[in-house]
């Protein structure tokens, strides 16, 4: 299996993600209201796997590899424009948390912000998703031999079972605090 493979996987989990987030801002807009607790529950989502786990390994293994080899100046473009892309993910994160604090503390005008939030992330994310699957990774993975892709497979490997530890190790010093 190339390095991509298992990001190729991790695209397909956050689509189904991606389609219960609009099921859901249909919902709030009909209710006008949001559950508190869904908000939660894609800001852990995408913080967690989409970037943690998804867009981590990305950066620091796929476009670290990548930024050692002479690659095509359009591959270039394309990795600069991810790594944006993946900023601006976060960016709407941030703002999706922040709003869902407001509007628990009592600020109609918040689900506003929650709302617009949720349709950037759902409109953001198949495109960039697209983007990946059908003009960067495989493509890409033509400047690796079969033994680099092997290592950054392995290293992918080992990301996960890091991440999930370094995860709730920090739930645990945030709380010894």
């Amino acid at each position: 299996m190339m390095p991509v493979g298992p990001l190729m996987k991790e695209h397909r989990l956050i689509e189904r993600m991606i389609k219960i987030m609009k099921l859901q801002t249909e919902d709030i807009k009909k209710e006008n209201k949001v559950d508190p607790l869904f908000v939660d529950t894609v800001v852990d989502f995408i913080k967690t796997y989409a970037d943690q786990c998804h867009h981590g390994k990305e950066e620091d293994i796929l476009f670290r590899s990548l930024a050692q080899k002479d690659i095509s100046a359009e591959h270039k473009r394309m990795m600069q424009e991810l790594i944006e892309e993946h900023k601006m993910g976060r960016n709407n994160v941030k703002k999706l948390a922040e709003a869902k604090e407001e509007y628990v503390g009592g600020s109609q005008d918040a689900l506003k912000e929650i709302l617009s939030n949720l349709e950037t992330l759902a409109k953001f994310y198949p495109q960039h998703i697209e983007k990946e699957d059908k003009h960067f990774f495989i493509p890409c993975m033509e400047y690796f031999t079969e033994e680099e892709r092997d290592k950054m497979l392995d290293a992918m490997g080992e990301f996960d079972r890091n991440m999930i530890h370094g995860k709730y190790r920090e739930i645990v010093q945030n709380y010894e605090k």
